[in-house]
C-alpha cells in the first residue's frame, strides 16, 4: 500500500516490533525502522519499510518514536546518546517496552528535559492477537499527547483504555493484571499435575477450567469491588472456606508426591489470615494480609 498517512518510526524489532510496524505498513504510514540486529528488517524493508542507519536518524525521520524493546535498561542504551538528544527536540516517545511504574517516571522525566513528550503504553496481547477490535492496550500520559499518538494505537488494536495523566498507570495496571495471570497460570499447571496423579489427561482438566473462568472472573470483580469499599463482610466466600481449601491442596500435593510448593505458599498466606484474625471474613480480607510487607 502507498503510504500516505504520514510518518512513524518503530525501534526495536522483536516479534512485537515487527508486527506493530507491519500493521502501520498496512494501514498505509511510511515506517522507518532500526533494531540493533539490522538484518531481522529484511523482510520489513521488502514490504516498504525504510531502515534508517542509525537510532538518531530512526527517531529524527518521524515526529513519533514507537519504542518495544526488551526493557528499560536496552530503552536508554540505545535513546540516551548525545546523538539521539539532538534530534529529540518537539517528538513523541511512545514506549511499549514492558516497564516498571518508577522507570516509566524516569522516563517521562528524561524525554521532557530532552525536548520530547512521551507516553506509555502496555501491550496486553501476543503478536498473533494485534489488530483486531478486542486487543487490549493500556495508555497513560498528558492528554494531549495521548491524542497525538491515538491513531497509532489504533492501529494496533480496538480496545484501548486510557488511565489519564500519570504516566505510570499504565505499566502499574500492566504489572498488576500480569500478576494476575502468572498466579493463576501456576495455580493452572500445579492443578495439572493433581490431575496427572490421578490418572486425568490435561486435556480434560483444561476444559474443566475453561468452563469455570468466566464465572470465576466475576467473583473477582465481586471481590475487588468488596476491597474498594473496605466492606469484609462475608458476602459469598468466607474465609474459613480458603483456609481449609489451601490447607486440603498442600495435603494433596504431599499425599501425591508432587511438588507442594505452590499450595504450600498459598496456605501459609490463609494461615496468616486466620492468625491475624480474618477467619470470619469474606476471603477479599486476605488483602490485609498482603498489605502487611512482612
Amino acid at each position: 500500500m502507498t503510504a500516505n498517512k504520514g510518518a512513524v518510526t518503530v525501534i526495536g524489532l522483536g516479534a512485537m516490533g515487527i508486527t506493530l510496524a507491519e500493521l502501520l505498513l498496512k494501514d498505509g504510514y511510511k515506517v522507518t525502522v532500526w533494531n540493533r540486529s539490522p538484518e531481522k528488517a529484511a523482510a520489513l524493508v521488502a514490504a516498504g519499510a525504510i531502515l534508517a542507519a542509525d537510532a538518531a536518524a530512526a527517531v529524527a525521520a518521524s515526529p513519533v518514536t514507537i519504542i518495544c524493546v526488551y526493557n528499560h535498561e536496552a530503552t536508554f542504551h540505545i535513546l540516551d546518546t548525545a546523538a539521539v538528544r539532538n534530534v529529540l527536540q518537539g517528538r513523541t516517545l511512545l514506549q511499549l517496552t514492558t516497564i516498571s511504574p518508577v522507570e516509566s517516571r524516569l522516563s517521562a522525566t528524561w524525554a521532557a528535559g530532552n525536548g520530547a513528550a512521551y507516553m506509555n503504553g502496555a501491550i496486553q496481547a501476543a503478536p498473533a492477537q494485534m489488530g483486531n477490535a478486542d486487543t487490549p492496550i493500556l495508555v497513560s500520559g498528558p492528554q494531549a499527547v495521548y491524542n497525538t499518538v491515538t491513531p497509532f494505537l489504533q492501529v494496533f488494536g480496538g480496545n484501548i483504555t486510557y488511565l489519564g495523566d500519570a504516566v505510570a498507570a499504565a505499566p502499574t495496571m500492566d504489572l498488576a493484571t500480569l500478576s494476575y495471570i502468572y498466579g493463576s497460570a501456576i495455580g493452572f499447571f500445579h492443578g495439572v499435575r493433581i490431575s496427572e496423579a490421578e490418572g486425568f489427561g490435561a486435556d480434560t482438566y483444561a476444559a474443566i477450567v475453561g468452563g469455570i473462568t468466566p464465572s470465576y472472573g466475576e467473583f473477582l470483580k465481586h471481590e475487588g469491588n468488596m476491597i474498594y469499599a473496605g466492606n469484609y463482610s462475608v458476602t459469598q466466600s468466607p474465609m474459613r472456606i480458603s483456609v481449609e481449601a489451601t490447607a486440603r491442596l498442600e495435603q494433596t500435593a504431599v499425599e501425591s508426591g508432587i511438588n507442594s510448593a505452590f499450595p504450600a505458599f498459598a496456605a501459609a498466606l490463609f494461615k496468616k489470615a486466620v492468625a491475624a484474625g480474618y477467619e470470619d471474613e469474606e476471603v477479599a480480607a486476605l488483602i490485609k494480609v498482603l498489605r502487611n510487607p512482612a
